[in-house]
């Protein structure tokens, strides 16, 4: 399968807490849980998203388990979303704030 060349703008996460509760959750994330991670973003935007990871999972024969989800730790690391950078600083926030 040709790669294809997918343009999109990864947005913002929620909340560290829900980017870790989501990752150790989730073996796959739905539309919704993709909601959860990044808040209101359009259909096509989780479309486009959801098609880069998917593109790394057979890249990287990663599992199909339900062909509407996306493999959790394939699409953090396409995304950008490095778990233990995210762990890290919410412990740091933790700690200022106690």
């Amino acid at each position: 399968m040709p790669k294809s060349t997918i343009t999109v703008r990864i947005p913002q996460i929620t909340s560290l807490e829900t980017a870790i509760s989501l990752y150790y959750e989730r073996i796959e994330l739905s539309n919704d849980d993709i909601r959860k991670l990044f808040g209101h973003i359009s259909s096509a935007t989780i479309s486009k998203m959801k098609k880069l990871a998917r593109e790394k999972m057979i890249e990287n024969n990663t599992p199909f388990w339900n062909a509407q989800y996306i493999n959790t730790e394939v699409a953090y690391k396409t995304w950008g979303l490095e778990i233990g950078d995210l762990e890290r600083r919410y412990k740091k926030i933790k700690a200022i704030q106690t």
